[in-house]
């Protein structure tokens, strides 16, 4: 991008796109949404006397180092007064530096907390947190110790089921679900009867899934975990390990459901609530959910096999509409996370046989959970789908042994096109069979196209004679797609110039028939008056969620905002990093703060240049003030490119032909064709 175009976007970008002010200023506060909770009463399982102990295996990673949230919850800890039975063995390491005087960033640490308070017990050479022997000997140590009960809890970065948990920023190595099984399993016989540990617990992103319960399965009661990011500070040790001192005599149930709420609790004090989770799963329950999502896989799979177009973009269209975490998209980037009672409940069409055994199933595995106000379709419990069509993210996910063998070939199918010869005969037979050699784990030599959606690049669009823009397609093109999007982008022929403004699901889409009108109508998301790009992240019937590139006090960020229907109103949830290359999520939501400084960051191109793709443009700065908000603007005069955007299930997409909207004094005209 050359310095004049540059220039020109921070110089009359703002004349190009004038808008009224009028009514801009609402002081009205946003109401406290309520959080949807799956309420139970839970009653002491053991005796008042009985003994507990907790392993914290504390990975500091960047949360420390750049923050010191691990200091944070440690500090939590030891504002509670501990009675005899009950003690805490921390294991220390996996950051760059501690940000508090009492633990070593040079060593990996051995802490027992009790009624006597914190004492060093051992200080060994340092090690790699995310490594399945250091997690082992930790697991190994403490179990030297005596208790009647057990807890393991897990603190730091985490990713789902093809990343894990537990990044250490040193190494860039994290502990995958074969090796969380392979660590406890090295000094812990599992047994469904009588499982080693009351409870495991993730203080992590996104580890509440399916294969994260199956991994531990006669290894622990309970599990205690989000399906979505977590905020940076993440659990409330004061109150569970606080309530635990309080009544040893509780089980993992109700330590799970205390742990909910106080982070629930703890989470709204700081205006975090929005879009948390956490969810106590009971394993006593793994038996039946296991048998329920193989076999919702396996018909999922046969039915992929008769007609893998049509199954995998119906059943992608029940994926995009599920609730999902992390973000799922280019903007904010995949965790390829799903919860999965969406995503039965909408593809019961195509999967009528096993859909409804599949929620019930969940639902009773999940015995508490609490979900944030703009995380409300979730049940408690996610899954693997591939968002991205992403190679390595799949073979992660292969190599997992507690991922199921129907889901592995599923997915499979659907990235590489076709289905491994050694499993064929399994997806052939027409009950559940028996469970074949093992499937490859890397991609095959060729990988085949199901959706060649390069067809519908330039797809023509019509005008109706209302001068609404539209598009039809045959059922073949149907088959093709998982979602339609629709794209805007300010252009600007005398100076040579596109800026692209994002992309939305303003869309009136009528799936049944094939049809997609616009629904342009001159306004677009400002951020106190300033334009910016927007990406939609999320489609809900009562919300939508979007994503917006900001620098935040010169750090790079998505702004995350929730649109309420009901309100007809933007609601700004926080800023926070993208996914990095393993697939961690940021857990630092970030809320903003008055004084604190926005860059918007845009996208633009020249018409005439050689170089088609958008350049990443800093536009404007400006302070957050007590009212800074997003609201729809009406666009200045000008010229406004639009096309539907078709996406297929593999995440690749292509563009319809443009047409051009103009605005002359709120007035708007549609022509056709301007390429």
């Amino acid at each position: 991008m050359r310095k004049a175009i540059r220039e020109f976007f921070a110089l009359t970008l703002f004349i190009a796109l004038t808008f009224t002010t009028a009514g801009c200023s609402d002081d009205t506060p946003k109401e406290k949404l309520d959080p949807v909770v799956k309420t139970a009463t839970f009653t002491d399982e053991y005796k008042s006397e009985d003994s507990w102990l907790v392993y914290w295996y504390l990975c500091g990673t960047d949360l420390e180092s750049d923050g010191g949230a691990a200091s944070t919850d440690f500090q939590e800890l030891l504002e509670v007064k501990l009675p005899d039975n009950v003690k805490v063995l921390i294991q220390t390491g996996g950051t760059n530096q501690w940000q508090n005087n009492v633990v070593s960033s040079s060593a990996v640490e051995r802490f027992l907390y009790d009624s006597n308070g914190l004492q060093r017990i051992e200080s060994l050479p340092d090690a790699d947190m995310g490594d399945v022997n250091t997690l082992a000997d930790f697991i190994r140590y403490g179990a030297q110790m005596q208790a009647d009960h057990r807890v393991f809890v897990f603190w730091d970065h985490g990713g789902g089921s093809a990343a894990g948990v537990c990044f250490d920023e040193r190494t860039n190595n994290f502990l995958d679900l074969n090796d969380i099984r392979n660590a406890f399993t090295a000094t812990h016989q599992p047994s469904n009867d009588n499982p080693p540990f009351e409870m495991i617990g993730f203080d992590a992103c996104l580890m509440a899934t399916y294969d994260t319960v199956n991994t531990l399965d006669g290894l622990a009661k309970y599990v205690t975990a989000s399906e979505e990011v977590e905020p940076g500070l993440g659990w409330n040790y004061t109150g569970w390990v606080g309530a635990l001192a309080q009544n040893p005599a509780m089980g993992g149930a109700k330590l799970g459901q205390v742990i909910c709420d106080t982070y629930y609790s703890a989470c709204s004090e700081y205006d975090l609530e929005d879009t948390v989770t956490l969810s106590v799963i009971d394993l006593n329950n793994l038996p039946e959910l296991r048998t329920a999502y193989e076999a919702f896989g396996l018909e999922a799979l046969k039915a992929a096999y008769k007609n893998p177009r049509n199954f995998f973009s119906t059943f992608g269209r029940g994926a995009v509409n599920a609730e999902n975490y992390g973000g799922n998209n280019r903007q904010t980037g995949y965790t390829n996370m799903v919860d999965l009672i969406d995503l039965a409940k909408g593809t019961k069409g195509i999967l009528p046989k096993t859909s409804d055994r599949l929620i019930n199933a969940v639902d009773s595995a999940v015995v508490y959970r609490i979900n944030g106000a703009y995380r409300d379709k979730g049940g408690g419990l996610s899954s693997f789908y591939s968002y991205s069509g992403d190679e390595d993210s799949l073979v992660r996910y292969l190599n997992q042994d507690a991922a199921p063998l129907p889901q592995k070939i599923l997915y499979y199918y659907l990235i590489y096109g076709e289905i491994p010869e050694n499993v064929k005969a399994y997806v052939e037979q027409s009950e559940i069979p028996e469970m074949p050699a093992p499937m490859p784990t890397t991609p095959p030599a060729q990988r085949q196209e199901i959706f060649q959606i390069s067809q519908l690049e330039d797809f023509q669009v019509q005008m109706d004679s209302d001068g609404n823009a539209f598009v039809q397609l045959n059922e073949d093109q149907m088959d093709l797609l998982s979602s339609v999007h629709c794209q805007l982008a300010y252009i600007d022929t005398n100076e040579d110039i596109i800026l692209y403004l994002g992309s939305d699901a303003d869309v009136n889409a009528d799936w049944d028939n094939g049809m997609f009108k616009d629904n342009f109508r001159g306004v677009w998301p400002m951020l106190d008056g300033h334009p910016v790009y927007v990406e939609i992240t999320t489609e809900n019937d009562g919300y939508n969620l979007y994503s917006i590139p900001i620098k935040l006090n010169g750090v790079e960020c998505n702004l995350l905002v929730a649109y309420v229907y009901a309100d007809e109103k933007y609601y700004i949830l926080g800023a926070r990093k993208g996914i990095d290359n393993n697939g961690m999520s940021d857990r630092d939501l970030i809320k903003l703060r008055a004084g604190d400084e926005i860059t918007t960051i845009h996208y633009g191109m020249t018409i005439s240049g050689d170089d088609n793709d958008f350049t990443k443009v800093e536009v404007d700065t400006f302070d957050v003030t007590e009212n800074t908000q997003i609201k729809d603007v009406p666009l200045g005069n000008g010229n406004y490119g639009y096309c539907f955007e078709f996406m297929s299930p593999t995440d690749d997409s292509a563009l319809s032909n443009f047409i051009l909207f103009t605005i002359t004094d709120g007035q708007i005209t549609t022509n056709v064709d301007i390429q």
